[in-house]
């Protein structure tokens, strides 16, 4: 599968809306956790920008569940990828109904096109990506992966010099080996895949009135540029 029919399949799969609502609650839960620290403890410098990060992922983690849930997303039931023996420990949304589809997880990177830590859960996800064919033999439905689906990432980078904002959102997927991205695009630049929402309103049947409202397309709103009198800060994860 090449890089532009990984894309391909991750815009059949993953609704518009999800995309933007996901952007939309990172942008505002790393602004809330930045607040939190700010606003509730008395730490500063390096203890204060750690667990800001750590306040920062969490926010993000459950806002991110809850985000695919309303966009039809099923989280992956139990702890192992199935046909494997290998665990995971943060929420992987699925995508696709009964065809091969997307297990979406997130992840926060160092820099923009960095990849993110090793962790046994993401390690566990791209073997989903061995070859992007399928290879799993697999059963039943709803919360569980199905042959073929592919493990794509939701990323986000802090911005280093501004606290609470976030420098790049992006949409990612890692090799098996977890050696490289072998598809990766700003969240931005990755809305310009999709088909742009039709604004014309439905003719109006003869029972109705003839003016009706127009019905307004959700508009695609990028992440927030930083202020110049925001206070520095550089929480890690």
């Amino acid at each position: 599968m090449t890089a532009d029919e990984i894309k391909a399949r991750i815009v059949s799969t993953l609704p518009r809306d999800l995309l933007i609502d996901l952007l939309d609650t990172a942008v505002a839960r790393a602004r809330q956790a930045h607040e939190l620290i700010r606003d509730n403890t008395d730490l500063t410098g390096r203890s204060a920008r750690g667990l800001e990060g750590q306040a920062r992922f969490r926010l993000m983690e459950k806002g991110f569940q809850d985000t695919c849930e309303l966009h039809g997303g099923m989280r992956l039931e139990g702890d192992v990828i199935p046909g494997t023996d290998l665990r995971y420990y943060q929420p992987f949304m699925r995508f696709g109904g009964d065809q091969p589809g997307v297990l979406l997880g997130l992840a926060s990177i160092p820099e923009p096109k960095e990849l993110p830590t090793e962790n046994q859960s993401r390690l566990a996800g791209v073997t989903l990506n061995y070859r992007l064919t399928p290879r799993l033999d697999l059963e039943g439905d709803g919360g569980t992966a199905k042959p073929g689906d592919i493990f794509v990432l939701f990323l986000f980078a802090r911005d280093p010099s501004q606290g609470g904002r976030l420098q790049e959102v992006a949409i990612g997927v890692i090799d098996a080996r977890y050696q490289g991205f072998l598809a990766y695009e700003t969240v931005e630049t990755f809305m310009g895949a999709y088909a742009p929402p039709s604004t014309e309103s439905e003719p109006a049947p003869e029972s109705r009135p003839l003016v009706t409202l127009k019905k307004t397309p959700k508009a695609f709103r990028p992440p927030e540029q930083p202020d110049s009198d925001e206070t520095a800060s550089d929480p890690a994860e």
